[in-house]
């Protein structure tokens, strides 16, 4: 259950309102109508519902996630398997089922997907998503990458890159933490895909 209470559309004031047309006209929104944004009581979806009692705060916040899906240099399998490693890493329930699905369609190898939830290594055929794989997980174990581990990112992945893996990791590290401070629900009848919930208080 949400620690947070849901902001219902009906009730959102001049900043709500603009973030949530940002959010839901822009690039995620795919040319779908707002609905799937919403909970049956028309509250927002995810860590944006959290974001809305920030709501200038929250729209530059989903602007960044917008363009580092939409707009990224990161191949759509490494990014997917980054936010994956995050997600596992908070056991952020809702983040883990929202991208799991999504690495799926994007072709991110289930056998990949599979080890990262059971906390295993991965066995790569791809030695950039191993790459990707190695710095995400050091990053976020050791706060920083040693000499080695960065200088075979950069010259696996190039500068570029590399600066938007990390870009990423700490977006997606700040979606895992507001999904775990409010305790985001996933959507009902969805089951926990992570364990995060035996672990909570609440």
């Amino acid at each position: 259950m949400s620690r947070i209470p849901y902001i219902l559309i009906e009730n959102f004031d001049e900043d709500q309102k603009t973030f949530f047309k940002n959010l839901t006209q822009g690039k995620r929104a795919g040319g779908s109508g707002v609905d799937r944004f919403l909970t049956p009581e028309k509250g927002v979806k995810g860590p944006f519902n959290a974001w809305l009692y920030r709501p200038k705060l929250g729209d530059t916040g989903q602007r960044l996630g917008e363009m580092l899906r939409y707009e990224g240099v990161l191949p759509p399998q490494s990014r997917e398997l980054a936010i994956l490693v995050v997600a596992a890493e908070w056991e952020a329930e809702y983040e883990w089922w929202a991208h799991e699905k999504i690495g799926k369609a994007v072709g991110l190898e289930e056998g990949i997907i599979a080890s990262i939830k059971e906390g295993k290594k991965p066995l790569f055929k791809d030695s950039d998503q191993a790459v990707v794989y190695d710095f995400t997980r050091e990053l976020i174990k050791t706060r920083d990458v040693s000499d080695s581990m960065y200088h075979r990112a950069i010259e696996a992945l190039g500068e570029a890159v590399v600066v938007e893996l990390v870009i990423l990791i700490g977006y997606y590290t700040l979606i895992s933490m507001t999904m775990n401070v409010f305790r985001v629900p996933l959507p009902e009848g969805d089951e926990t895909p992570i364990g995060i919930v035996d672990g909570k208080d609440g």
